[in-house]
Parts: C-alpha cells; structure tokens; sequence
C-alpha cells in the first residue's frame, strides 16, 4: 500500500464513537493520548495546554449531566479536558488547544478506542459548570472535553472530501487541477 493510502486509511477510520464497553483504557494508552496532545504545534512553541484526566466514574457521571451533549460520559471509562492559560499565548491558545485535541483524537482511533469532541469554549453555560466539577483555576479555560473509551459501536471510515469547496490560487479562482 503507498503511503498516502496508508495516511488516508488512518484518517478516514477516525470517527466520532459515542457508546463504549465497560473496559477501562489502560494507563499506558493514557500516556500515548496525552503524549499526542502535547505533540501538537504552538504559536512561538507556547503549549498553552494543561490536561485533566478523568477516570472516576462519579466525575464521569457529573461530566455528563454538566454538558448538554454529554451523555456518551455515562458510559465512558476515561475523559481528557484540554485546558488553556489564555496568557501563554493570547491569540492562538484556541488554535493550539484544537491541534491537542485533534492529536488526541487521531491517537485514540490509532490505539483502536473510540473517543468525540464535545466543545466548551466559548460557550459560558458550557463552561462554568464544567470548571466547577474538574476545580479549574480561575484564569483558565477548558476550550474542549474528549469522551473516549471501548468502542461499543462501529462506523465505516469515510472521506468527506467535496471538490466544490476548492479553490486555486485564489478564491473564486480555479476550481480543480
């Protein structure tokens, strides 16, 4: 298999996985996934990234009442909040904080969990609570809230590639090459 088949094999089985066994995720996995988001690009190397993860199932439970799109929480064995200190790096923190997650993101399917992206930032009803069940210091903020576990379900990879969403050289300008 070439390598680009390879690159898209890997990406393509990437999936947003919301049900998951009961089985924990083993702590070396927890390194690899954290280690993948600290992998990721900073504005002027910043890492403006902290991590809180998530194992206790009554921390889980609070998770998933505190986020209206958090009930794949009741069931999982493990969440990783991706945390900022806006002041490291004042105007690319979201940046930095969304290439952690997506590192995690791609790193979990790697290691064959499921896991979504259930965002927070900037969303104040979101926030709040969220700061308030993971003890986040004022001054701080969580821009996003991975679910990972087991897969208890399975989707087909799929590219969602669309040649009208392309432009070359310019916008408006030529369309395919």
């Amino acid at each position: 298999m070439a390598d680009r088949e390879k690159v898209r094999q890997f990406l393509f089985q990437r999936r947003s996985i919301r049900h998951y066994t009961t089985e924990p995720v083993h702590g070396d996995d927890i390194t690899v996934l954290l280690e993948a988001g600290m992998a990721a690009p900073s504005a002027n190397n910043s890492q403006p990234w902290s991590f809180v993860v998530v194992t206790e199932r009554s921390v889980l439970d609070q998770l998933a009442q505190a986020h209206p799109y958090g009930k794949m929480l009741f069931e999982a064995p493990l969440a990783i909040a991706v945390v900022a200190d806006p002041t490291k790096s004042p105007h690319c923190w979201v940046q930095d904080c969304a290439a952690a997650t997506e590192n995690i993101l791609l790193a979990a399917s790697g290691l064959g969990l499921g896991a979504v992206w259930l965002g927070i930032y900037p969303r104040t009803e979101r926030l709040q609570p969220l700061h308030t069940v993971l003890a986040i210091p004022e001054g701080l903020l969580c821009l996003s809230l991975l679910s990972i576990g087991h897969p208890a379900e399975r989707k087909e990879p799929r590219c969602q590639y669309d040649q009208s969403r392309i432009y070359w050289n310019k916008w408006r300008g030529e369309r395919s090459q």
